[in-house]
């Protein structure tokens, strides 16, 4: 039977298409904040957002007479007909907002409009209003929201941890302080201060808030214009890549977005700097003329769509690339330049030695006496050995096929009688092994065969809960956003068992006094960033073993890379050690270690049998 649905059922209906989660709330709530002209808004929140979420602003407040109007659906004071959709300026339009929180939490409203002596409080839970009276308090708006979804308990359940909940609140806000550097923001979750902007106008400013030193200072200005178009702000110098796109920012008009072609514009302009999946750092600002954007996508408004995306395109991947070109230029020409002057301006001006006319000549007996009070290991060239055909030491397993051999060190310990041989033919291509073996030519990729030895050694550690730790001469000092504070803190078991020692050294500094000894090869900051990028992306917390196994993965980058040469020593020490792993033949990305062709094969391919 086809009936009409309650008006409450269509409230909550309405409310999980904009309301899905805390972070969801503080947006709608602090866009509104910006769209009353506020100069400082301030947002606090316990249990990630679910039990209490507060924000005050010093807008213009709401008056008195529309307040109860304002938690209708659909009411809004942003447009007033379907023709305002194609000219909308500001951030919250659609009149949802506040009826879908009301409709699934229990609000308290605190507002004084500019033009009124006294303010107001009034209550509304599950959509039914409540009390409203007259109250003394300043100028603008303090939204309360307790207990998020209480009358819709199964939302609840597809809601993260509470600390994940908060990092997305504190993501948010984040943002909007950059795309408003105008606006004073403050954020604070449960009683501790996490995010503080000055309001300054400055973009760099909230950058170095957000974000730190380390990242501030490797800024590059980014500024074009355009067919109506200007885009301005920051990107980051190819070193500052990550391991996933959460340090993209971009903005239109004001309003933080997700668009692929904006996206996509970032990533090509990158392309050549880059490795496949590092992804940059960029704060964007794009101004745009609204009768060229629909923002009218999306219930939540992440989303936007360009009518002239081809030249939204360009425009971000030009101005990029023109802006990258620049940095490349400056070391070679500008900067080196002046430096060298500066230097020579500050050392002084040292007489120039005269040659000598007549060099010294030496007695026999001198110079026997020289050579021999010579530190030898200081003054003799290190002695190169020459690669030659040798009987390499080998492993115990017993004589199967390639895919099935089984390697194991308790019959290397046991049976070094019975170990056969293999022969190190050579390397080629700088990449890969020959080795003769049993009537096969096995060829083996160094990279490969590495990254697998590391894998399993790192696996191994894991597994017995002791990483081996290498202690740093001088500790790396690294700066993190509050999100990576807390994903660094709710993982620090995880870091613990890589063998990683990370000590906190003041607000969101943190001091990495040990690396893991597995990795000495690979830049100690950049795997810790890596690590923590791959914790976040993962979105999982704790001691799993997916996110353990995930960072293992880590170690293709520390292993030997195709193009190298390597001794044949360090070859036949790297092989050998592939062989024990308990699947030597797969690197922990699938791709093969090892190949064989067999000796009946070659005798066919020379006609020796038919």
């Amino acid at each position: 039977m086809i009936q009409v649905l309650d008006q409450d059922t269509i409230n909550q209906i309405a409310a999980g298409e904009v309301i899905e989660r805390p972070s969801a709330v503080v947006k709608e709530l602090v866009e509104n904040s910006i769209d009353a002209g506020a100069s400082s808004v301030t947002i606090e929140i316990k249990e990630g957002g679910l039990s209490f979420i507060r924000i005050t602003d010093n807008g213009t407040g709401i008056p008195k007479e529309e307040i109860s109007t304002a938690f209708l659906r659909h009411a809004t004071s942003k447009i007033q007909s379907k023709e305002d959709l194609l000219t909308v300026q500001s951030l919250g339009f659609r009149g949802e907002a506040l009826s879908s929180i009301a409709a699934v939490a229990q609000v308290e409203l605190i507002t004084r409009h500019a033009a009124d002596i006294t303010g107001v409080r009034y209550e509304i839970a599950g959509g039914k209003e409540g009390e409203c009276q007259e109250i003394g308090c300043p100028e603008g708006t303090t939204f309360v929201v307790r207990n998020l979804f209480y009358n819709t308990p199964a939302r609840r359940k597809f809601l993260k941890s509470k600390t994940t909940e908060g990092s997305y609140v504190q993501d948010l806000v984040l943002r909007y302080s950059l795309a408003h550097a105008d606006i004073r923001f403050h954020f604070i979750s449960d009683g501790k201060s996490r995010l503080q902007t000055s309001g300054d106008g400055k973009l760099k400013t909230n950058i170095f808030y957000n974000y730190g030193p380390d990242i501030t200072r490797c800024m590059v200005p980014v500024e074009a214009s355009g067919q109506g178009m200007t885009l301005s702000g920051f990107i980051g110098k190819p070193e500052l890549s990550r391991g996933n796109r959460a340090f993209m920012n971009y903005f239109v008009n004001g309003r933080y977005i997700k668009s692929n072609v904006i996206s996509s514009a970032i990533e090509h302009a990158y392309k050549k700097y880059m490795m496949n999946h590092r992804y940059p750092f960029t704060a964007l600002m794009l101004s745009i003329d609204s009768s060229y954007l629909d923002v009218n996508v999306h219930p939540t408004k992440m989303e936007v769509r360009f009518t002239n995306q081809e030249e939204v395109y360009n425009l971000f991947s030009q101005a990029i690339t023109d802006a990258l070109q620049q940095i490349s230029l400056i070391p070679e020409v500008s900067l080196e330049k002046e430096k060298t002057r500066e230097k020579k301006a500050d050392l002084p001006v040292l007489p120039k030695k005269r040659p000598e006319p007549f060099e010294k000549v030496r007695t026999e007996e001198e110079l026997e006496r020289e050579e021999h009070t010579k530190p030898s290991s200081l003054y003799k060239e290190p002695e190169i050995p020459v690669p030659k055909l040798r009987e390499s030491p080998s492993f115990s397993y017993e004589q199967k096929s390639l895919t099935s051999m089984d390697f194991k060190s308790d019959d290397l310990e046991e049976e070094k009688a019975e170990l056969p041989q293999f022969r190190i033919v050579g390397q080629i291509f700088a990449t890969y092994w020959l080795i003769e073996h049993d009537s096969q030519l096995l060829i083996i990729d160094q990279h490969a065969a590495h990254e697998k030895v590391l894998y399993e050694n790192l696996m191994k550690h894991l597994s017995e809960k002791e990483g081996l730790t290498q202690n740093l001469a001088a500790p790396i000092v690294i700066s993190l956003t509050e999100r990576e504070v807390d994903i660094l803190q709710e993982n620090k078991n995880v870091f613990d068992r890589l063998g990683f020692h990370i000590e906190h050294f003041g607000e969101r500094d943190y001091l990495i006094t040990g690396v893991p000894a597995d990795f000495l090869n690979v830049a100690s900051k950049e795997l810790f960033i890596d690590i923590l990028d791959s914790l976040s992306e993962s979105g999982k917390h704790g001691q799993s073993e997916e996110i353990l196994e995930r960072c293992a993965s880590i170690s293709c980058k520390a292993a030997v890379k195709g193009n190298h040469l390597m001794s044949f020593e360090e070859a036949d020490q790297l092989i050998g050690q592939m062989l024990l792993m308990e699947q030597p033949y797969h690197c922990p990305h699938g791709r093969p270690t090892t190949i064989a062709i067999s000796k009946q094969e070659f005798e066919k391919k020379f006609k020796r049998i038919v």
